[in-house]
Order: structure tokens, then sequence, then C-alpha cells
């Protein structure tokens, strides 16, 4: 069961993601200039990557006794909460991708 601070972060970070995507020009750069696609989707996995971490860390420092194990659930249910939108995202390009593959010529 995911905490409300677990989603709370989750949605906060979605929300960035939105407003990042909602500045996007023609070109795929944002306004400003230095973003683009490919940059958001590196920064993202890269979150998902630290957050898997932390969870470890977390897991491993309660095995010699240094952590809370509500610490631990803590972790580990946001580690699941990211992974879980990181798949829901993946499954939405795929199905985007496969309705562009559709498109008659």
């Amino acid at each position: 069961m995911a905490l409300p601070a677990v989603a709370a972060n989750a949605y906060a970070a979605l929300s960035r993601l939105g407003d990042q995507a909602t500045n996007l020009g023609r070109d795929g750069n944002l306004a400003e200039g230095g973003l683009n696609f490919g940059s958001i989707l590196k920064d993202v996995m890269a979150a998902v990557t630290a957050v898997g971490r932390k969870s470890d860390a977390q897991a491993q420092a309660v095995a010699v006794g240094k952590a809370n194990m509500i610490d631990v659930v803590t972790a580990v249910a946001e580690s699941e909460t990211a992974v879980q939108a990181l798949v829901s995202v993946r499954d939405r390009v795929i199905a985007a991708y496969e309705d562009i593959l559709k498109m008659p010529i």
C-alpha cells in the first residue's frame, strides 16, 4: 500500500514532466532551449534508477540494524510507484507507435 506522501511525490514528478512537455515547441525543444524528449526521458530513467538505489540502500541499512523498517517500506513503496508509472508511460508510448504504424500513407 502506497503512503499518501509517496503518491504526492509521484504526482508532483509527473506534473513537472507535464509542464515541461507543454512547453515543447514544434521542433521538440523547449522555448528556453535545452531539453527535448530524449533528455526528458533520460532524466526520468535516472530518477527511477535513483529511487531504486535508495530503496536498496535502505534495505541494506535495515539488514545491519542502522535503519527503521518504516523507512524501508517507504523507500520500497516509492520505488514501486516510480516503476509502475514508468511502465505505464512505456505502454502508452508503444500504443501510440502502433497507432502511427496503422495509419494509411
